[in-house]
């Protein structure tokens, strides 16, 4: 999940400084080419050696398979309970539930707009840095990449703090019998969302050509530190809070980040051109520094919340039957 996480941010960084010193020396076409390549052979690759990993498919097709052996009809717990689905149906389902997600829980509104503010920032830096280091400082285009490697070096330090974070988790399941509350996981977004704001606001005003440009570009470690906490945290609270809804609540997630990856970019050029390097890039502080309570309400209220929302409740509800019914087994075992 950590690498998962990790991947969208990661291309986003390196891209950019691979594709400009790419496209100085060969130009804009040798980078195209080696997108198309790249993503050609992690394609194939994917398609060869990804396995299902969804449980619901799993006891399907083993439930197929005893059926084909033994000449007895086999099925699958879930599909006894829900019966048959249709094509129809399940595509229907699939297209709407992310739209219901997103407007009547809470829960993925909240965190998925502070995942796409990040996302949508990360993305402005494709217009907001050429404007900041070619136009005011007059890099070139390979060098003028480089300051993304402030947001890498913070990403790195997030990946290298995560790993004792991840076995205070691996304690907190063990103590709750396997199954930790989902609230566990926020833990590093409170830390996370701390020095996005700062990150962000120390990059407004120290990105003038007048100040040393070191100063701004290493404004970028604690974004992209607080970045991959915050990011990895909520993505992994929203999958434990909806369990059976993961990916419907994953789909809207990506859908609204998305959306700001795209919007933002273009929205940059006018701000910067507008409002100038400093107020523009002030304005991305505030944006972050609004969100900074969502992680902290869901961490301190969560299990609340996740009561009176419909399809959270539904998911915890589930749970707590399988952990039931494997405690059942084990008793008479």
């Amino acid at each position: 999940m950590g690498i998962y996480s990790t991947a969208p941010f990661l291309g986003p960084v390196t891209g950019p400084i691979i594709g400009g010193f790419l496209g100085k020396a060969a130009g804009w076409r040798w980078i195209l080419g080696f997108l198309g390549a790249l993503t050609g052979f992690f394609w194939i690759l994917g398609c060869l050696l990804v396995p299902e990993t969804y449980a619901v498919v799993l006891l399907r097709n083993r439930a197929k398979k005893l059926s084909k052996i033994t000449g007895k009809v086999y099925m699958s717990r879930k599909d006894a309970e829900i019966g048959e689905v249709s094509v129809q149906s399940a595509l229907g389902t699939a297209l709407s539930r992310p739209w219901i997600l997103l407007v009547k829980e809470p829960i993925v509104l909240l965190l998925s707009l502070y995942m796409a503010i990040i996302y949508g920032t990360l993305y402005l830096f494709f217009a907001a840095f050429p404007i900041v280091y070619q136009q005011h400082r007059g890099w070139d285009q390979a060098i003028g990449s480089l300051p993304f490697l402030g947001l890498l070096i913070g990403m790195i330090v997030a990946i290298i703090y995560l790993i004792p974070e991840n076995k205070r988790y691996i304690r907190i399941v063990e103590r709750n019998d396997g199954l930790a509350p989902p609230e566990a996981r926020l833990l590093p977004a409170l830390v996370g969302s701390i020095p996005l704001p700062i990150g962000l606001f120390w990059f407004a005003w120290t990105n003038g050509p007048e100040i040393h440009w070191l100063a701004s570009v290493a404004a970028g470690i604690p974004f992209g530190f607080g970045m991959v906490l915050v990011f990895l945290s909520v993505m992994n609270y929203l999958v434990d809070a909806y369990t059976i809804f993961a990916a419907s609540v994953l789909g809207a997630n990506t859908f609204l980040r998305s959306l700001f990856g795209a919007v933002f970019p273009i929205i940059a050029t006018y701000m910067y051109n507008n409002l100038g390097i400093h107020w523009a890039s002030t304005i991305l502080a505030f944006l972050s520094l609004a969100c900074v309570p969502f992680p902290f309400l869901f961490y301190r209220y969560g299990s609340k919340i996740r009561q009176k929302c419909v399809y959270a409740a539904e998911a915890a509800a589930h749970m707590k039957g399988l952990q039931h019914d494997d405690g059942g087994e084990s008793s008479q075992n």
